[in-house]
């Protein structure tokens, strides 16, 4: 299985949240790009999110999104040439 835009744009709205600080959350205005108002309402029929429009993570969101985070930094790290570790 293969990531999907409506996966991509997902995984965009779970990294704009602040995992140092659980009371900060987001808000995905009306006027957002329709790729993102569309990935947070998904978000929250999952029950990631507590609100359609962003709100805070849930406990399930909180789970994604860290692992998310740990996915941007693996595939953001510079990985060094000849390189076997594992």
């Amino acid at each position: 299985m293969l990531f999907n835009q409506d996966m991509m744009d997902e995984l965009n709205v779970l990294t704009r949240f602040n995992l140092t600080s659980m009371r900060e959350g987001i808000k995905v205005h009306t006027d957002a790009d329709p790729a993102v108002i569309a990935a947070a309402r998904r978000l929250y029929d999952k029950g990631i999110l507590s609100q359609f429009d962003g709100g805070y993570l849930t406990d399930l969101g909180l789970e994604a999104t860290e692992l998310a985070e740990k996915l941007l930094s693996i595939l953001t790290s510079r990985v060094e040439a000849g390189s076997t570790e594992q």
